[in-house]
């Protein structure tokens, strides 16, 4: 990445990291939907807050865009989905806002039950109605956390110190890891009747939209009880609580995010028991100091080759952060392409990927899908990547399968410690290839059971042929014949050994190589380029 956009105000400090590095920035606080569809085809990363939306038709115009950076946690500003798709990266800074966020929550919850706002409003506006603002403690009470995340458990932590109980649900948390946090998980059916205050600490999905809704606030809830959004707006659902509140059924709510943002209707907003805060809860000079620097060092480390962290949509990235993966990765890459090539075209595909080796056995989580994405080249799909690999495999009926193993592959060379077995099958057939990583290069030993003794290297531009096992010398005198004056410097013509029935020829060449007519007794397989 050499070239980062900075929107929506973005601290300073992100510019000041990225820039250390030697990568271009260009800040705009504020930019309309037009100019950022002209301006972001130039730049190879974004960097959003909440305010800029970076949407399909953003990504689509971003022909040169690999990464899009969330200064904050959540990402239902950008279109994840076709960021995907696109091969284009989504990372947040998760834990940045965290301590500021969980603040903001306690400080409605305690706004709440002693009318600070209101009472603070009417002192100033000349009353002094001591009796109108008669408050209520919380000891005693009971908080309902929903979503037990980094949030949900600062929230939970400081609101046991007023003497709270808190009682918690979220589907990836076990009962015995939130009892650690002195939090009683229950189902949600379990939590409505309980809470004296609800807190809402999850992501918007489908499932979590209008979570709190008009059945729980109007018949699982019990009377009076006090509803908190500092997450996103929408899963609240603002009609429904506007109702509960206007008919006693809700005490209060504190809200600071809305389904639309600012919002147009401020019927809620003005309602007298409602606390509201314009979409503050990572609004501090801390926090947002934090998520800047953050985003800034994710980029930085994932330009230099470090892990990547922060990854909302490319998981498979996350297992490539050393310096040793890459030659695996790109191993992996060009078995995938060598298998589609030995193999025909067919409309569904199974890929199984066994990785022998202390080195590479750990690596299968990204070993796999960057075979994957060798294949998906192979049939035409230049933009795959570790991103888009799921995608795009699901969209061409791929499935594959990773496998480590301690037992030695039979093929593999007594010298060599550490491989690389794919074994790919189509409706033609099925193929294996193998290969391992040699001074930090790719190297390919086999095609099914035919072997090439010392390896060949998967680089430069590779033709592959294929000939009947027992084929005579003259194949392969045939084949450097048929490639002279094709374009291109001749670095290697070597054969495989003879399998059972067939071998392989490969010719290794540099430059723009012109794809000769293969010479009796041999079949043109492939044309393979390598970086």
């Amino acid at each position: 990445i050499k070239t980062v956009l900075l929107l929506d105000g973005i601290d300073q400090i992100c510019s000041e990291k990225l820039s250390e590095a030697g990568i271009s920035v260009t800040i705009k606080a504020k930019i309309s939907k037009d100019d950022l569809l002209k301006e972001i085809k130039d730049y190879d990363a974004v960097v959003v807050r909440s305010a800029t939306r970076v949407t399909a038709e953003v990504l689509a115009a971003g022909s040169k865009l690999q990464l899009v950076g969330r200064a904050g946690t959540g990402t239902d500003n950008i279109d994840v989905d076709a960021a995907t798709r696109a091969g284009v990266i989504v990372m947040n800074t998760p834990g940045g806002n965290t301590l500021s966020a969980a603040e903001h929550t306690c400080a409605l919850i305690c706004s709440l039950p002693r009318f600070i706002p209101q009472a603070c409003a009417s002192l100033k506006a000349g009353a002094w109605d001591r009796k109108k603002y008669m408050g209520s403690e919380l000891s005693g009470k009971t908080l309902a956390v929903i979503g037990l995340g980094r949030i949900g458990r600062e929230v939970a932590s400081r609101m046991q110190s007023f003497n709270m109980t808190v009682i918690g649900y979220d589907p990836f948390v076990s009962a015995e890891t939130a009892a650690q946090w002195d939090i009683e998980a229950l189902e949600l059916e379990e939590i409505w009747p309980r809470a004296d205050y609800i807190t809402v600490h999850t992501p918007l999905l489908p499932h979590t939209r209008n979570l709190v809704g008009e059945k729980v606030l109007m018949q699982y809830c019990k009377p009076g009880v006090k509803i908190i959004n500092v997450a996103r707006g929408g899963i609240v659902d603002e009609a429904a609580l506007l109702v509960a509140l206007e008919s006693g059924r809700c005490g209060g709510a504190g809200i600071d995010v809305f389904t639309s943002e600012p919002p147009t209707d401020l019927s809620l907003c003005r309602h007298p028991k409602v606390v509201c805060t314009p979409h503050l809860g990572a609004s501090t000079i801390e926090a947002q100091e934090r998520v800047a620097l953050e985003i800034a060092e994710q980029i930085v480390t994932g330009n230099a080759g470090g892990p990547l962290t922060g990854l909302v949509n490319a998981q498979a990235l996350a297992a490539c952060g050393t310096p040793a993966a890459l030659p695996w990765l790109t191993l992996a890459t060009s078995l995938g392409q060598v298998a589609s090539a030995v193999l025909a075209p067919s409309k569904s595909t199974t890929v199984t990927i066994q990785c022998y080796g202390d080195d590479v056995s750990p690596l299968a989580r990204a070993v796999g899908p960057a075979v994957v994405v060798g294949i998906l080249k192979a049939a035409g799909h230049s933009s795959a990547n570790l991103v888009n690999f799921a995608t795009l495999a699901s969209d061409n009926n791929i499935t594959f399968q990773n496998s480590t193993s301690s037992e030695r592959p039979s093929l593999l060379a007594t010298a060599i410690t550490q491989c690389l077995l794919v074994t790919v099958t189509t409706s033609a057939g099925s193929t294996s290839v193998m290969g391992s990583v040699s001074n930090g290069r790719a190297v390919l030993y086999a095609i099914q059971d035919c072997m090439w003794e010392s390896g060949l290297p998967l680089s430069c531009t590779l033709l592959l042929f294929r000939a009947s096992s027992g084929s005579p010398d003259t194949t392969l005198l045939g084949l450097g014949t048929a490639v002279a004056g094709k374009g291109g410097r001749l670095l290697s013509l070597v054969s495989s050994g003879q399998g059972s029935s067939e071998q392989y020829y490969a010719i290794r060449m540099t430059g723009d190589v012109i794809i000769p007519e293969a010479p009796a007794g041999a079949e043109f397989l492939a044309k393979l380029i390598f970086s």
